[in-house]
């Protein structure tokens, strides 16, 4: 949803001395996008991912000092800018859960496709990977982040399998995984509900890599970081992630004046006007050469009060 995004974040990306963070780089492709749009903006691109920061510093080298690349996780986005000097930017962008680059690469153990080591970390420095998740926690936290993160109807039934094996091995390959969740989801959910080992890797790799808990913590920082007149797109693709930007983004558009109170006073009007009423979702024509954004929401705001408070107060 390139040309969406962009067209979400124009008025900001056009502001002289506009300066745009992009809290999820990726690949860079989105943050091309951003600095191909005016030639007066300057990136602050954060990535978890090694790899992922020395691929789009290859792809973004020709802006030259026009991008900043920082190693952050992007709930360290309140950080990265004061390390930086940065009081407030014009725009943000957040691509949320796993890349293209993190699927693709067989040996992080994402894609239940390929039998790889059960790692699973954005960021393979530091971290529990998946098969420590599985091989130490215990058989109601696995039921709980499996349910919660990943909508798995077997829960419990795919927990207590686990426990069950890793008594006779460490699980320590994707493989067996897989193999577990065939025997243990029913034929008949597998016929009809996709690949058995589907929401079981997804809810490892949310709990690997804090995912959930890390936007939360996230998205009020990026908001209070957007200047009056500033722009933030966050593109989610499931409805864990969407639910959180929605509600923060919800929150901030509407008045919090006593509802008795007969005049709205200054500081209880809504600090952002949301750009769309509902998630934009992909056209037909993106669906059919991006099967992957099939799931995608995007959704955007705008700062049109500053915060309450000063930060720090």
């Amino acid at each position: 949803m390139l040309t969406e995004v962009l067209d979400l974040l124009a008025p900001a990306l056009s502001t002289p001395g506009a300066i745009h963070v992009d809290g999820t780089l990726g690949m860079g492709g989105h943050a091309e996008a951003a600095l191909e749009a005016d030639p007066q903006v300057r990136l602050i691109g954060i990535d978890r991912d090694p790899q992922a920061l020395r691929l789009a510093g290859e792809r973004l080298a020709r802006f030259g000092e026009r991008v900043t690349l920082v190693h952050a996780v992007n709930d360290e986005i309140g950080s990265v800018l004061d390390d930086l000097g940065i009081e407030t930017v014009t725009s943000a962008f957040f691509d949320l859960g796993v890349s293209s680059l993190q699927l693709d690469e067989t040996e992080r153990g994402f894609a239940y496709a390929h039998d790889a080591p059960l790692d699973m970390r954005m960021d393979p420095t530091t971290g529990m990977t998946a098969a420590e998740v599985l091989n130490t926690y215990d058989g109601r936290e696995l039921a709980r982040i499996l349910s919660q993160y990943g909508e798995e109807r077997f829960a419990q039934k795919i927990a207590r399998a686990i426990v069950r094996e890793r008594e006779e091995a460490p699980f320590d390959r994707s493989a067996r995984l897989v193999e577990l969740l065939r025997a243990t989801i029913p034929m008949a959910s597998q016929r009809g509900g996709g690949h058995p080992a589907k929401r079981t890797f997804q809810a490892l790799r949310i709990e690997v890599n804090q995912e959930l808990a890390g936007w939360a913590r996230a998205i009020p920082v990026a908001l209070d970081r957007i200047a009056v007149g500033g722009r933030i797109a966050v593109l989610s693709f499931h409805s864990l992630e969407d639910r959180i930007t929605k509600r923060a983004l919800a929150a901030g558009a509407v008045s919090t004046s006593p509802v008795d109170l007969p005049v709205e006073l200054p500081e209880h009007a809504p600090r952002l006007r949301l750009l769309s009423r509902r998630a934009l979702t992909p056209s037909e024509a993106e669906l059919a050469t991006n099967p992957r954004s099939a799931s995608v929401h995007l959704r955007g705001a705008e700062r049109i009060r500053p915060p309450r408070r000063t930060r720090g107060a």
